[in-house]
């Protein structure tokens, strides 16, 4: 397929990109999953085009959102390139200017959706237009924030909070570990990516990473258990055969508890590491077993987050994995067909733990929902031991500054 170059109007070509386009509608206040239905639309209507102009590629993009019928979508995006030249001093004295994305990014942290979080930030602009508003000290932005939420007929006083319990956090200078558990293929490395990057943690560890780098130092012959995968684990337990094919469910888990147990001492030095350092991590893979996640709970003063994920229909687990061979190439989905019942069952496992050691579960459906439903579970976790105002949060000052 032949790449497609927009040219503007001083002759510049670049590359039209999808995922440049998915942004800018989001922007606008789509949901990902709409912006990226009406991006993939409009590079499949470009396929055989080698040029246009940004002119035709606006009024391709603008004439797809106005069959949406949604007015206020199709004004933020025809104003999207109306620069807004207003500086943020930060606490450290900073200046930063205002950005759009980010700051939606930061009310979707606290649960909001994708149009929930564009009014808010729509919102900003206008107030800060009106006012004439050039600089704003950060704490007094976020004060701002907190004012509109509690006002706002549509989010209120629950929503309010959440920002200022997030907000207190941010500022306290703690760190969070993610704990990321759940069998192969239920989307443990998209989840802990997700909330990596839109939390801006730039630690994260994956425990089949952390079991290939065992593998490298012990061989086969000394730990058979830990060259296998987590499904079939229980081929190296001493005295069974590889070749059985009914596999009891107490062997099942046998196996993978065994291979778990063997990576606990590395797990557990990831996180002391992070802790030591006071540095965020997102820890995800399949032996992240729910007595780790209860054990870590009462052993660290950082605030962790435990989190089994689960896909509760066979054929949606069975279909993630067979994405595998396309999105994943070099993680072949056959060996994981082959022992699809084994995965399954050593899910239900997983998931029986994790509800009887009151570990949160979420159903990954939906990144973006699980994203959200995460964060409004740290955040509820967080507000249990908050005692603050939001005098104490945003600074006194803030509530009388004039220029808010």
């Amino acid at each position: 397929m032949a790449k497609t170059f927009v040219e503007d109007l001083e002759e510049t070509r670049i590359p039209f990109l999808r995922g440049i386009l998915i942004r800018s509608l989001q922007d606008a206040g789509l949901e990902f999953d709409e912006a990226s239905h009406i991006a993939s639309e409009i590079r499949d209507e470009l396929a055989d085009n080698e040029l246009i102009s940004t002119v035709d590629l606006n009024d391709m993009v603008l004439e797809r959102l106005t069959s949406l019928k949604n007015e206020s979508v199709v004004y933020r995006y025809e104003n999207r390139n109306v620069p807004l030249t207003v500086e943020i001093e930060q606490q450290c004295g900073r200046i930063n200017p205002f950005s759009r994305f980010k700051f939606r990014n930061s009310l979707e942290t606290i649960g909001l959706k994708s149009r929930e979080s564009d009014d808010v930030v729509q919102m900003l602009q206008e107030h800060m237009t009106n006012k004439s508003i050039k600089t704003i000290k950060s704490r007094n932005l976020a004060m701002l924030i907190y004012r509109y939420l509690r006002q706002s007929s549509k989010l209120g006083p629950a929503v309010a909070h959440r920002w200022l319990v997030w907000h207190d956090f941010i500022n306290s200078g703690r760190e969070l570990i993610f704990l990321i558990g759940g069998t192969a293929g239920c989307g443990k490395s998209s989840i802990a990516n997700t909330l990596a990057s839109r939390l801006e943690i730039v630690r994260t560890q994956s425990t089949d990473m952390l079991r290939e780098v065992m593998r490298t130092m012990i061989p086969e012959q000394l730990m058979p258990v830990l060259h296998q995968s987590s499904f079939t684990a229980w081929k190296g337990l001493p005295g069974h055969k590889k070749s059985k094919n009914d596999v009891s469910e107490a062997l099942l888990v046998q196996g993978y508890r065994s291979q778990a147990d063997l990576l606990s001492l590395a797990i557990e030095a990831v996180v002391d590491r992070a802790t030591r350092e006071h540095v965020s991590l997102v820890l995800e893979g399949v032996h992240v077993h729910p007595v780790f996640m209860e054990k870590l709970q009462t052993e660290t003063d950082a605030v962790v987050i435990p989190v089994m994920l689960g896909l509760l229909k066979r054929k949606h687990l069975q279909q993630r994995i067979k994405d595998r061979s396309t999105n994943v190439p070099d993680r072949g989905a056959k060996h994981y067909l082959q022992n699809f019942d084994e995965i399954w069952r050593l899910q239900t496992y997983l998931l029986s733990e994790a509800d009887r050691a009151n570990i949160h579960i979420a159903v990954n459906e939906s990144r973006d929902k699980v994203f959200s439903e995460i964060m409004r579970f740290t955040i509820a976790t967080l507000a249990k031991n908050f005692d603050s105002s939001p005098e104490k949060v945003f600074g006194a000052k803030a509530f009388v500054d004039d220029k808010v």
